[in-house]
């Protein structure tokens, strides 16, 4: 039996007992200023979490009243509407709203219908909101299509809306990106195939690109810096140009420094991009991984490289809030005065999220 039939089954029954519920069959659902009446039986039957807050143990269940903290008035009034009819509103203005308030409520046929009407509202200024709330609310098939939009669609990441997202939901835009650099079926890890040492699994975020060629390994102290590991720079040696470049990507954004190391001295090439034209330094720039950059900036990368939005590693370092990692940059050249591809400057950056720090650092001369 389909999930839609038994609701159906379920709220018919729960219909049919109306009759005798009496006074105590009302409910009261305030949202703000609205408030919503609704019975009962009608919430209980088609959500699992509307059951539970009308138990008869509840506090709730007693008052005759339950605030709803979560959800907006006119949302709260579509999702009423839909336990009674079980049919879902087209309304795209609501869509994202109320697939929240779907997921959050356990009405997970609601919840389809306004992924799909997502996934068909996908446009350059929501991608980056849709996407968040997509990973947020686990919607795959939201989430894989706006994956692929971003991919088609680079100028996502120099909207306003990337920005909110990425200081509002870092961890849901994290899982964005790592989706957005998964690599080529082809481009597998050495346990994948065998041999070489193992990566680190947990990859973090990247947004940006590099253009300076590197070839050499950093300097080294024979006191504070370990032993390359002959082993892997060898192994990292036998890959060729493309995979070299996706490891040391990779390698920055996990900070991951001796790996990062072992690749430069392979020979891993800092000027090779990736998805939006991203280089290794943007990469570790993004997961404000200090000790990588400083890396990555002695072994020649290019601090005033762009993206394919135009934004340099410093943008991305002043969006994150990151001061060391300004620091390291503009100590290496960074030009404060570039624009990405929307006209913004790192300043820009810096007054809009009121990093004011990083403000004075910027405006210093």
């Amino acid at each position: 039996m389909s999930a839609v039939t038994e609701v159906q089954n379920t709220t018919t029954e729960a219909l049919a007992a109306l009759l005798d519920g009496g006074e105590d069959a009302l409910v009261t659902l305030v949202a703000g200023e609205t408030r919503v009446a609704a019975h009962r039986a009608v919430l209980a039957a088609a959500s699992p979490v509307f059951e539970a807050m009308l138990a008869h143990d509840m506090l709730e269940a007693s008052c005759g009243q339950v605030s709803i903290d979560d959800v907006e008035g006119p949302v709260l009034r579509l999702l009423v509407a839909y336990t009674y009819t079980l049919q879902a509103p087209q309304l795209p203005d609501t869509a994202a709203q109320l697939l929240s308030a779907a997921d959050n409520y356990g009405l997970s046929a609601l919840k389809a219908v306004c992924e799909r009407q997502l996934i068909s509202q996908l446009a350059v200024e929501t991608a980056a909101a849709t996407a968040v709330r997509a990973v947020r609310h686990s919607c795959p098939d939201a989430t894989r299509a706006a994956v692929a939009f971003i991919k088609d669609h680079p100028q996502v990441m120099a909207t306003w809306g990337w920005a909110d997202a990425v200081l509002e939901y870092p961890q849901e835009v994290n899982e964005v990106i790592r989706q957005l650099r998964e690599p080529p079926a082809e481009a597998t890890s050495p346990t994948a195939t065998g041999g070489g040492p193992t990566p680190n699994s947990d990859r973090q975020p990247h947004s940006g690109h590099s253009r300076t060629p590197a070839g050499a390994a950093p300097p080294t102290s024979a006191r504070h810096t370990p032993p390359l590991d002959d082993a892997a720079v060898s192994y990292f040696r036998s890959l060729c140009d493309a995979e070299r470049g996706w490891r040391l990507r990779d390698a920055a954004a996990k900070g991951a420094v001796e790996e990062v190391r072992a690749l430069l001295a392979a020979g891993a090439d800092v000027a090779a991009r990736g998805v939006g034209e991203c280089t290794a330094l943007h990469c570790a720039v993004e997961g404000c991984h200090a000790a990588v950059v400083r890396l990555l900036l002695s072994a020649a990368s290019d601090p005033n490289a762009k993206n394919m939005c135009w934004e340099t590693p410093l943008h991305v370092a002043v969006l994150r809030g990151h001061t060391e990692v300004v620091a390291a940059l503009l100590e290496a050249g960074a030009d404060r005065g570039l624009r990405t591809q929307g006209g913004r400057t790192p300043l820009d950056f810096a007054r809009r999220y009121n990093h004011h720090e990083i403000v004075e650092m910027l405006t210093r001369r």
